[in-house]
Protein backbone atom coordinates (compact mmCIF):
# COMPACT_ATOMS: atom_id res chain seq x y z
CA UNK A 1 0.00 0.00 0.00
CA UNK A 2 2.77 2.46 0.89
CA UNK A 3 4.53 1.70 -2.40
CA UNK A 4 1.32 2.31 -4.36
CA UNK A 5 0.96 5.65 -2.58
CA UNK A 6 4.65 6.50 -3.08
CA UNK A 7 5.28 6.82 0.65
CA UNK A 8 8.64 6.58 2.39
CA UNK A 9 9.29 3.13 3.94
CA UNK A 10 9.44 4.78 7.36
CA UNK A 11 5.78 5.73 6.99
CA UNK A 12 4.91 2.10 6.32
CA UNK A 13 6.64 0.81 9.45
CA UNK A 14 5.16 3.67 11.47
CA UNK A 15 1.69 2.68 10.22
CA UNK A 16 2.28 -0.92 11.35
CA UNK A 17 3.18 0.28 14.85
CA UNK A 18 0.06 2.46 15.01
CA UNK A 19 -2.11 -0.39 13.76
CA UNK A 20 -0.77 -2.89 16.28
CA UNK A 21 -1.18 -0.50 19.20
CA UNK A 22 -4.68 0.53 18.12
CA UNK A 23 -5.96 -3.02 17.56
CA UNK A 24 -4.69 -4.17 20.98
CA UNK A 25 -6.35 -1.25 22.77
CA UNK A 26 -9.51 -1.41 20.66
CA UNK A 27 -10.07 -5.14 21.15
CA UNK A 28 -9.23 -4.91 24.85
CA UNK A 29 -11.89 -2.24 25.23
CA UNK A 30 -14.49 -4.17 23.25
CA UNK A 31 -13.88 -7.45 25.06
CA UNK A 32 -13.77 -5.98 28.57
CA UNK A 33 -17.20 -5.98 30.29
CA UNK A 34 -18.29 -2.49 31.31
CA UNK A 35 -20.49 -3.30 34.31
CA UNK A 36 -23.86 -5.01 34.60
CA UNK A 37 -25.52 -2.74 32.06
CA UNK A 38 -22.98 -3.65 29.38
CA UNK A 39 -24.30 -4.84 26.05
CA UNK A 40 -24.08 -8.67 26.10
CA UNK A 41 -22.76 -8.58 22.56
CA UNK A 42 -19.63 -6.80 23.79
CA UNK A 43 -18.54 -9.98 25.49
CA UNK A 44 -19.37 -12.05 22.44
CA UNK A 45 -15.91 -12.51 20.93
CA UNK A 46 -17.28 -13.74 17.62
CA UNK A 47 -19.42 -10.65 17.12
CA UNK A 48 -16.58 -8.37 18.17
CA UNK A 49 -14.09 -9.89 15.74
CA UNK A 50 -16.65 -9.84 12.92
CA UNK A 51 -17.21 -6.13 13.55
CA UNK A 52 -13.49 -5.37 13.52
CA UNK A 53 -12.94 -7.55 10.44
CA UNK A 54 -15.53 -5.53 8.53
CA UNK A 55 -13.80 -2.24 9.38
CA UNK A 56 -10.24 -3.55 9.19
CA UNK A 57 -9.34 -2.32 5.65
CA UNK A 58 -10.38 1.21 6.59
CA UNK A 59 -8.55 1.01 9.93
CA UNK A 60 -5.37 -0.03 8.11
CA UNK A 61 -5.70 2.86 5.68
CA UNK A 62 -6.34 5.35 8.50
CA UNK A 63 -3.09 4.23 10.15
CA UNK A 64 -1.23 4.70 6.86
CA UNK A 65 -2.81 8.12 6.39
CA UNK A 66 -1.86 9.20 9.91
CA UNK A 67 1.68 7.90 9.42
CA UNK A 68 2.00 9.93 6.22
CA UNK A 69 1.12 13.06 8.18
CA UNK A 70 3.84 12.30 10.73
CA UNK A 71 6.56 11.58 8.17
CA UNK A 72 9.08 14.23 7.19
CA UNK A 73 9.96 12.40 3.96
CA UNK A 74 6.51 11.55 2.58
CA UNK A 75 3.74 13.60 1.09
CA UNK A 76 0.52 13.71 3.09
CA UNK A 77 -2.35 11.59 1.79
CA UNK A 78 -5.30 13.96 1.52
CA UNK A 79 -8.89 12.70 1.63
CA UNK A 80 -9.40 13.14 -2.11
CA UNK A 81 -6.44 10.85 -2.84
CA UNK A 82 -7.60 8.47 -0.12
CA UNK A 83 -11.13 8.11 -1.52
CA UNK A 84 -9.80 7.53 -5.03
CA UNK A 85 -7.25 4.96 -3.85
CA UNK A 86 -9.76 3.01 -1.75
CA UNK A 87 -12.24 2.94 -4.64
CA UNK A 88 -9.54 1.45 -6.85
CA UNK A 89 -9.36 -1.39 -4.30
CA UNK A 90 -13.13 -1.90 -4.30
CA UNK A 91 -13.90 0.03 -1.12
CA UNK A 92 -16.38 2.84 -1.69
CA UNK A 93 -16.20 5.28 1.22
CA UNK A 94 -17.02 8.95 1.72
CA UNK A 95 -14.64 11.63 3.00
CA UNK A 96 -16.76 11.83 6.15
CA UNK A 97 -16.30 8.10 6.77
CA UNK A 98 -12.55 8.53 6.32
CA UNK A 99 -12.46 11.36 8.83
CA UNK A 100 -14.50 9.38 11.35
CA UNK A 101 -12.21 6.36 10.95
CA UNK A 102 -9.13 8.53 11.41
CA UNK A 103 -10.65 10.09 14.52
CA UNK A 104 -11.49 6.63 15.91
CA UNK A 105 -7.85 5.57 15.55
CA UNK A 106 -6.63 8.83 17.07
CA UNK A 107 -8.91 8.46 20.08
CA UNK A 108 -8.00 4.78 20.44
CA UNK A 109 -4.33 5.75 20.58
CA UNK A 110 -5.17 8.65 22.91
CA UNK A 111 -3.64 10.92 20.25
CA UNK A 112 -0.21 9.39 20.89
CA UNK A 113 1.28 9.02 17.42
CA UNK A 114 4.97 9.34 18.22
CA UNK A 115 6.37 5.83 18.28
CA UNK A 116 9.62 4.20 17.24
CA UNK A 117 9.72 1.52 14.59
CA UNK A 118 12.34 -1.05 13.47
CA UNK A 119 13.54 0.95 10.47
CA UNK A 120 14.38 3.94 12.69
CA UNK A 121 16.61 1.67 14.79
CA UNK A 122 18.31 0.38 11.63
CA UNK A 123 18.94 3.90 10.34
CA UNK A 124 20.36 5.18 13.65
CA UNK A 125 22.59 2.12 14.08
CA UNK A 126 23.87 2.46 10.51
CA UNK A 127 24.69 6.10 11.08
CA UNK A 128 26.76 5.26 14.16
CA UNK A 129 28.33 2.25 12.41
CA UNK A 130 29.32 4.43 9.46
CA UNK A 131 30.99 6.90 11.80
CA UNK A 132 32.86 4.22 13.77
CA UNK A 133 33.68 1.97 10.82
CA UNK A 134 34.13 4.17 7.69
CA UNK A 135 35.47 1.27 5.61
CA UNK A 136 31.91 -0.12 5.40
CA UNK A 137 29.58 1.50 2.86
CA UNK A 138 26.51 2.41 4.91
CA UNK A 139 24.64 3.49 1.78
CA UNK A 140 24.90 0.01 0.24
CA UNK A 141 24.05 -1.61 3.56
CA UNK A 142 20.95 0.52 4.01
CA UNK A 143 19.50 -0.52 0.66
CA UNK A 144 19.89 -4.21 1.50
CA UNK A 145 18.80 -3.72 5.14
CA UNK A 146 15.42 -2.49 3.95
CA UNK A 147 14.89 -5.73 2.03
CA UNK A 148 16.11 -7.86 4.94
CA UNK A 149 13.83 -6.03 7.39
CA UNK A 150 10.92 -6.51 5.01
CA UNK A 151 11.65 -10.24 4.87
CA UNK A 152 11.94 -10.54 8.66
CA UNK A 153 8.67 -8.64 9.11
CA UNK A 154 6.86 -11.01 6.75
CA UNK A 155 8.45 -14.12 8.28
CA UNK A 156 8.41 -12.82 11.84
CA UNK A 157 6.77 -15.79 13.56
CA UNK A 158 8.88 -18.55 11.97
CA UNK A 159 12.13 -16.60 12.41
CA UNK A 160 11.52 -15.90 16.09
CA UNK A 161 10.35 -19.48 16.66
CA UNK A 162 13.65 -20.69 15.20
CA UNK A 163 15.57 -18.17 17.30
CA UNK A 164 13.78 -19.42 20.42
CA UNK A 165 14.80 -22.99 19.61
CA UNK A 166 18.39 -21.88 18.98
CA UNK A 167 18.54 -19.83 22.17
CA UNK A 168 17.03 -22.46 24.46
CA UNK A 169 18.69 -25.40 22.68
CA UNK A 170 15.31 -27.08 22.96
CA UNK A 171 13.17 -28.29 20.06
CA UNK A 172 10.00 -27.90 22.11
CA UNK A 173 10.45 -24.90 24.45
CA UNK A 174 8.28 -24.82 27.56
CA UNK A 175 5.50 -22.30 28.12
CA UNK A 176 7.69 -20.49 30.65
CA UNK A 177 10.51 -20.21 28.11
CA UNK A 178 8.10 -18.84 25.51
CA UNK A 179 6.76 -16.26 27.95
CA UNK A 180 10.28 -15.13 28.86
CA UNK A 181 11.16 -14.91 25.16
CA UNK A 182 8.42 -12.32 24.48
CA UNK A 183 10.79 -9.53 25.49
CA UNK A 184 13.20 -10.70 22.79
CA UNK A 185 10.51 -10.47 20.09
CA UNK A 186 9.79 -6.90 21.20
CA UNK A 187 13.45 -5.82 21.25
CA UNK A 188 13.86 -3.53 18.23
CA UNK A 189 17.52 -2.92 19.05
CA UNK A 190 18.22 -6.64 18.62
CA UNK A 191 16.16 -6.66 15.44
CA UNK A 192 18.10 -3.67 14.14
CA UNK A 193 21.55 -5.15 14.73
CA UNK A 194 20.36 -8.52 13.43
CA UNK A 195 19.16 -7.00 10.17
CA UNK A 196 22.43 -5.09 9.71
CA UNK A 197 24.43 -8.23 10.50
CA UNK A 198 22.57 -10.17 7.80
CA UNK A 199 23.11 -7.44 5.21
CA UNK A 200 26.79 -7.20 6.21
CA UNK A 201 27.27 -10.94 5.78
CA UNK A 202 25.87 -10.73 2.25
CA UNK A 203 27.82 -7.63 1.17
CA UNK A 204 30.99 -7.71 3.31
CA UNK A 205 31.54 -11.27 4.46
CA UNK A 206 35.26 -10.67 5.02
CA UNK A 207 34.45 -7.82 7.42
CA UNK A 208 31.47 -9.53 9.03
CA UNK A 209 33.13 -10.35 12.36
CA UNK A 210 34.40 -6.79 12.54
CA UNK A 211 30.91 -5.36 11.89
CA UNK A 212 29.29 -7.67 14.45
CA UNK A 213 31.91 -6.64 17.00
CA UNK A 214 31.23 -2.97 16.34
CA UNK A 215 27.45 -3.49 16.60
CA UNK A 216 27.99 -5.28 19.91
CA UNK A 217 30.15 -2.39 21.13
CA UNK A 218 27.51 0.18 20.08
CA UNK A 219 24.50 -1.56 21.62
CA UNK A 220 25.86 -3.76 24.40
CA UNK A 221 24.18 -6.78 22.78
CA UNK A 222 26.46 -9.82 22.84
CA UNK A 223 28.18 -11.04 19.66
CA UNK A 224 26.52 -14.41 20.22
CA UNK A 225 23.02 -12.93 20.25
CA UNK A 226 23.68 -10.93 17.08
CA UNK A 227 25.23 -13.95 15.36
CA UNK A 228 22.33 -16.22 16.36
CA UNK A 229 19.78 -13.78 14.94
CA UNK A 230 21.76 -13.39 11.71
CA UNK A 231 22.27 -17.15 11.36
CA UNK A 232 18.58 -17.95 11.84
CA UNK A 233 17.50 -15.22 9.41
CA UNK A 234 20.01 -16.27 6.74
CA UNK A 235 18.87 -19.89 7.02
CA UNK A 236 15.28 -18.82 6.36
CA UNK A 237 16.31 -16.57 3.48
CA UNK A 238 17.97 -19.53 1.73
CA UNK A 239 15.14 -21.76 2.95
CA UNK A 240 17.31 -24.06 5.03
CA UNK A 241 15.95 -25.18 8.44
CA UNK A 242 17.93 -23.59 11.26
CA UNK A 243 19.53 -26.33 13.36
CA UNK A 244 20.42 -26.38 17.01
Amino acid sequence: MTEELSLDPLAGYHAIELLQRFIVKHLTGLLTPQGEAADPQRSDESAVFDSVKEKFPLIIFSCVQLASKMSLHSHIIDNHTAVRFLRSLGHSVSKKTLLMSELTVLKGLEFGLNTLNPLIYVEILLEVLGHNEPSVSVEHLYHLCRHVLHFVSLQRDVIYDSLLVTTTQCVSPSREQREQFVTVTEDYMLLGVGVIAVASFVLYVTKWEQVVGELSHITGISRRSISDFAHVTLMHIVNVPASL
